[in-house]
């Protein structure tokens, strides 16, 4: 199951895409229980659940923002150590990396446990809606160790190659999610907290098995070797993690600042977002996973300075996600209605429709913009320069923020949809521009 990939030698094209695929499909896995929970809840529980389930939406994206910054960062590291070949440390940064997380995740889920109801407040969730949401998320910060679990070991593995142990670690929880929220939701009528549980269960579960990989793999050897943390891994991989911590966070604060128009527009507008939101999710994988791949492809790469592969490896990247994106788009918006309505019910819910195939025909067209900003930041995220993603995101969370609520009492909720290609233009411009001034190529993280 487990095997390294050295992406310094070899077919570019090949490397980018075989390492990318993998990631794809355990990207849509993990996509994919979101989904089946948001057909069970909106079948069997209703719209009102599914708009407050929908609601936790970016409160939870935020806990998952920050174990994502903290797993990318000292992944970014690794990978640099790997393309270099300095087994000792690599081995320092994972030892650092795990106590960072194991403290991430006892943090994350007291606080979020103890503030889950003023954060909905704050966020404006409509009462008829309110104890769904509040039931929800409760379950989901109490148990938040398992997404640090598999953002940990996950991050770990790809950094050194292994795409496909997180892919099986995912169709694994997938499965396991989907039975789960059946029995539990049907079979013992536990409502909004079985689907709950089922989620928090399956995410413990594909953290153990990338744990159980890394662990075969050897590359937590260094908890015996090096039992206590490096003060100078703790140090560079909080200093490499907070900018990109920080992007993640402020973007989902700006959802959650965009969620809380959106509840504005009441539970039809929320319910068809959420169906859309929950398609967009898995569509932007495509794109995603292969910047991911380029992200890694360029760590391992600058560790050796092959700046010329890293060129050409963008280049390729660029013109994959590109023709992925106008593929989507086109998709997207063609059968607009049609997906939605796997959600919601048109007759019944008109409204919320309408609402999600708008949303989904405007960001399908967005996704060609994403494609440009994808390429282009995770090679200067690769080379571990991550305050320039940093200032980009900020720059996309304005943009998103200020367009919503200026032109929402015009355009109602379209401006939130039309404010999706405008942030992502607006992240896009920063990465290009320092791309080509070629300060990256000097960023290599020390």
């Amino acid at each position: 199951m487990f095997s390294m990939k050295d992406m310094t030698q070899g077919n570019i094209t090949k490397s980018i895409i075989t390492f990318a695929i993998p990631m794809l499909i355990s990207s849509i896995f993990q996509q994919l229980y979101a989904v089946i929970d948001a057909l069970i809840i909106s079948r069997f529980l209703g719209a009102d659940a599914l708009a407050g389930v929908g609601a936790t939406g970016q409160i939870t994206f935020l806990t998952l923002s920050i174990a994502l910054g903290m797993g990318n960062g000292g992944g970014l590291i690794i990978s640099q150590c790997f393309g270099a070949k300095d087994n000792i440390r690599l081995k320092k940064t994972i030892v650092s990396m795990t106590y960072i997380m194991i403290i991430l995740a006892v943090i994350m889920s007291i606080i979020g446990y103890s503030f889950s109801g003023y954060f909905l407040k704050l966020t404006k969730v409509p009462e008829n809606v309110f104890n769904y949401s509040f039931t929800y998320i409760r379950i989901m910060f109490l148990f938040a160790g398992g997404v640090v679990l598999f953002n940990w070991g996950s991050s770990i593995l790809r950094s050194v190659g292994d795409s496909k142990t997180p892919l099986f670690a995912l169709i694994a929880s997938s499965l396991v999610n989907i039975i789960l929220d059946l029995f539990f939701i049907i079979n013992l009528n536990l409502g909004i907290a079985g689907a709950a549980y089922a989620t928090v269960i399956s995410q413990f579960l594909s953290g153990i098995i990338c744990l159980l990989a890394a662990l075969k793999s050897g590359l937590l050897d260094g908890l015996k070797q090096y039992p206590l943390p490096d003060s100078r891994n703790i140090k560079l991989i909080i200093k490499t993690s907070i900018p990109s911590t920080l992007q993640s966070c402020m973007i989902s604060l700006g959802g959650i600042s965009v969620q809380r128009l959106i509840n504005s527009f009441g539970s039809d507008v929320m319910a068809g977002y959420v169906a859309a939101s929950k398609v967009d999710s898995m569509a932007i994988q495509v794109i995603l996973s292969v910047g991911n791949a380029l992200c890694v492809f360029t760590g391992q790469n600058i560790g050796i300075k092959d700046y010329d592969r890293i060129k050409e490896a963008l280049k390729k990247s660029r013109i994959i996600m590109v023709f992925c994106a106008a593929s989507i788009a086109i998709i997207a918006y063609v059968f607009r209605f049609d997906i939605i309505k796997i959600f919601i019910d048109g007759n019944s819910n008109p409204k919320a429709l309408f609402a999600g195939a708008e949303y989904l025909s405007i960001v399908g067209i967005a996704y060609l913009i994403c494609a440009i900003m994808q390429s282009y930041q995770n090679v200067i995220r690769g080379a571990g320069d991550v305050n320039v993603c940093m200032i980009a995101g900020i720059t996309e969370l304005v943009g998103k923020i200020a367009f919503s609520y200026l032109f929402a009492p015009f355009l109602g909720a379209t401006a939130i949809w039309i404010s999706t290609p405008f942030s992502w233009a607006c992240g896009c411009i920063i990465p290009v521009i320092h791309y080509y001034g070629g300060k990256w190529k000097y960023k290599m993280l020390q």
